[in-house]
């Protein structure tokens, strides 16, 4: 194989790697969320432990991130249509420069909750690979599922695991932990 080939094959793997959405789920074993906190608009401190009892979606996007610009309307629907049933999505920004997030957000109407992890703290907690990168977290505070890229079938798998999870008798939330 000659360099220019090689090159090439690095190239596809790459593309391949950066696209290809990745669901891992442990069901059997799954781990507590960590107790992080993200900020509101207006500076204002949102903890994430605040919502045991509700399930949650935590989706980390940012501005330039290709398939945020297709998965935060799809998740913004998904809060439209199951928050009543008792679904908290919350969509956290990384941007580091707010304007940058107010840009991306001006020309998407929504109405599930913005927040941001400028410092990239929470989404260090969570282990984020990739962009965008979805946790779908029971009423226990336990992550079920995570989703890293997205696919309309992430979106359906999303939707599938919430609407499980909102099916489900409510339990006695876990104790917290800090991490």
């Amino acid at each position: 194989m000659d360099a220019r080939s090689c090159v090439a094959a690095v190239l596809t793997l790459v593309v391949a790697v950066c696209t290809t959405p990745v669901v891992a789920a442990s069901p059997a074993k799954p781990a507590l969320a960590p107790a992080v906190q993200f900020f509101d608009g207006d500076g204002k401190p949102v903890r994430l432990v605040e919502r045991v009892g509700q399930v949650v979606v935590v989706d980390f996007w940012a501005s330039w991130c290709g398939p945020c610009k297709q998965s935060f309307p799809a998740l913004d629907a998904l809060y439209t249509d199951l928050h009543a049933r008792g679904l908290e999505v919350l969509a956290v920004s990384v941007d580091e420069n707010r304007k940058d997030a107010d840009a991306f957000l001006a020309t998407r109407p929504h109405r599930m909750p913005v927040l941001y992890d400028a410092k990239a703290e929470a989404a260090e907690a969570f282990h984020v690979e990739g962009m965008p990168s979805s946790f779908v977290i029971d009423r226990r505070g336990y992550i079920r599922s995570r989703h890293e890229g997205y696919t309309p079938a992430v979106a359906a798998e999303i939707r599938r695991q919430v609407e499980l999870l909102l099916s489900e008798t409510p339990a006695e939330p876990a104790q917290p932990t800090k991490r």
